[in-house]
């Protein structure tokens, strides 16, 4: 019988477990691309997974670089077109990914020297107070995700 009750304890804690991440606002998959030519811009990239309630974005910093901006991809007339955005909302238990071709956060005057590997520091703010960080490595220019299969 203790058996069983331990058994049944244990999965019950790997299933709660599996859940809790859909209770707290959380970020995962983030890197940066690095500039191909200096003084350029990089580009960051990573997933926002929102909590038990719906929160907004409002901005993307890193300690390493001079100014931060989220743009947007949008496809004008045939034309694909980068605008500055200033929030994005995430839906409760939803997710909003930044990725290459969409959303994503320009790094400008990015500290020098940073290579393939090296971690950069992102810093979140959203319109419910909540902040966040994540350290995302860097990748050369135009590498594609360091969390695509391959």
């Amino acid at each position: 019988m203790r058996l069983h009750v331990a058994a049944f304890a244990l999965l019950s804690a790997f299933g709660l477990s599996s859940c809790a991440k859909d209770e707290y606002l959380y970020i995962d998959k983030g890197w940066v691309n690095l500039a191909a030519v200096d003084g350029n811009p990089a580009a960051a990239y990573f997933t926002i997974h929102g909590g038990a309630q719906a929160d907004t974005l409002i901005g993307v910093s890193s300690p390493v670089a001079i100014k931060s901006e989220m743009h947007d991809m949008a496809n004008e007339g045939g034309i694909m077109k980068m605008r500055q955005i200033q929030s994005v909302p995430i839906p409760a238990k939803g997710e909003v990914a930044f990725a290459p071709g969409g959303k994503h956060v320009m790094l400008f005057d990015l500290r020098p020297n940073f290579k393939t590997g090296d971690k950069i520091r992102l810093d979140f703010t959203f319109s419910s107070g909540e902040k966040i960080y994540i350290e995302a490595p860097a990748q050369s220019a135009g590498a594609p995700s360091p969390h695509e299969k391959h």
